[in-house]
């Protein structure tokens, strides 16, 4: 190892210019005319008073989990996206709130409506859009999986500690060959005396880096089926690597997951996951959830838009007072009720034991679509400062993106509504039958 004097390393500062070593300025000193979200503005999107559709515990949660992600989370958001970093000590706050494990009853979970647990989902998605994801894979997809599918003794050795976020899940479906098709997963699980032996690898797995428990999904190699499996975090053969270089939900720490010759006993395979058919009771859930995730990306977005335009000035008058701002502006506010109208009635159809698959994928993916432009919308109202995560909607720009993506594409939620209004499956191409000539 080289060790370096004190004067050589003024020697090489002196040689470079001395703004290298000035650091930033505040972003309030900088920019003094606006207020920036680490300040986050008030709630501004329910022009169509949707608090009135609300039960008083579902206000109740809204109100907890807003206050706490404008108070806890907006001051150091823009920090740890731009570090890519995770920000551990906000989640024992988060555990504080009682709404992972959303809908599920007993073992220390919430047992929440489907309603209150997807308005806590975007009303942390308003502030910000990773920790939204990090509390939907842990919840609505790993516990919820350990809910629908697990023995009795895996739910009261599991759950009660992940509903206080004590310990943190993740759910492993996506491999690196197969992200639509997921049901053609090449992750195997071969029976052995006193368990399985799981070899494969998987990508995109959202808290995969520090997760305490992984949800693995793996072909059984008897029966050609898909299986379920709870691994531990320490298990030998298991390794776990953050995926660099991301552009959205960079706060989201995904992984690539290898498994070489993991030993899972027989304790910890998930009984009730014997086809990828059963991953879909736990998929009708986390899309209705995940579909209110880019209502809460839109809503916060509005909200910084409408505080923005009230204080920066051009041309001796409030950006708000132009009329292309305010008609961007209704645009977006009517992007907003819609969405939310949409949302709101899916929950009710699940509530009500009336959602389809197809009404799901159509809210998802419709949402999403439209939360996309009404997010562009406001990255054009900021101007410049529109592509700063100091104010929010670049971070949300960019953060929009992989919600567009996961729990199935805009194209693939569309052709499982497709499917379900004409009873024709489109997913795989047709397969020519002609032969080349030579």
């Amino acid at each position: 190892m080289t060790v370096r004097s004190q004067h050589q390393d003024e020697t090489d500062k002196s040689s470079k210019p001395s703004y290298y070593y000035s650091p930033p300025l505040d972003v309030s000193v900088a920019f003094p005319q606006a207020t920036p979200a680490s300040n986050f503005p008030s709630a501004a999107s329910d022009y169509y008073q949707f608090d009135d559709l609300l039960r008083p515990e579902e206000k109740a949660i809204r109100n907890k989990v807003r206050e706490c992600m404008e108070k806890e989370v907006a001051p150091i958001m823009a920090e740890y996206w731009e570090k890519a970093e995770f920000p551990f000590q906000i989640i024992p706050k988060l555990g504080a709130l009682s709404i992972a494990g959303g809908t599920i009853k007993g073992y220390g979970c919430p047992g929440l409506s489907l309603t209150a647990s997807a308005i806590a989902s975007a009303e942390i998605a308003r502030v910000d859009a990773s920790c939204s994801t990090f509390i939907l894979v842990h919840s609505s997809l790993a516990m919820l999986t350990i809910a629908l599918c697990g023995t009795e003794e895996q739910k009261q050795k599991y759950l009660p500690s992940l509903a206080q976020l004590k310990t943190i899940a993740c759910w492993a479906l996506t491999e690196p060959d197969y992200g639509s098709d997921a049901s053609s997963l090449n992750t195997t699980a071969t029976k052995v005396e006193g368990g399985w032996i799981l070899e494969g690898q998987k990508r995109w797995i959202g808290n995969s880096t520090f997760a305490d428990v992984l949800v693995i999904f793996a072909r059984n190699t008897t029966t050609n089926q898909i299986n379920g499996y709870l691994v531990k975090k320490d298990s030998p053969g298991l390794t776990a690597t953050k995926i660099p270089n991301k552009i959205g939900l960079r706060i989201v720490q995904n992984g690539d997951i290898l498994l070489k010759k993991v030993f899972v006993p027989d304790q910890d395979r998930l009984p009730g996951v014997n086809s990828f058919q059963d991953t879909s009771k736990v998929l009708a859930v986390s899309r209705v959830i995940v579909a209110w995730q880019p209502v809460g990306i839109s809503m916060g977005v509005y909200d910084m838009c409408v505080r923005y335009l009230k204080e920066r000035k051009q041309f001796e008058a409030p950006l708000a007072a132009f009329q292309l701002n305010q008609q961007k502006l209704t645009q977006m506010l009517g992007n907003i009720q819609a969405m939310t109208l949409v949302g709101w009635r899916l929950c009710k159809l699940y509530e009500a034991g009336k959602m389809t698959p197809g009404q799901a994928s159509l809210g998802k993916s419709w949402i999403t679509s439209t939360a996309r432009k009404t997010v562009a919308l406001g990255r054009e109202l900021l101007g410049g400062n529109g592509i700063l995560a100091d104010f929010l909607v670049a971070k949300a720009f960019c953060d929009l993106e992989p919600i567009y993506t996961y729990e199935g594409t805009y194209d693939i939620n569309s052709l499982v509504t497709g499917r379900e209004i004409t009873g024709f499956a489109s997913f795989k191409p047709a397969l020519s039958t002609q032969r080349s000539r030579l």
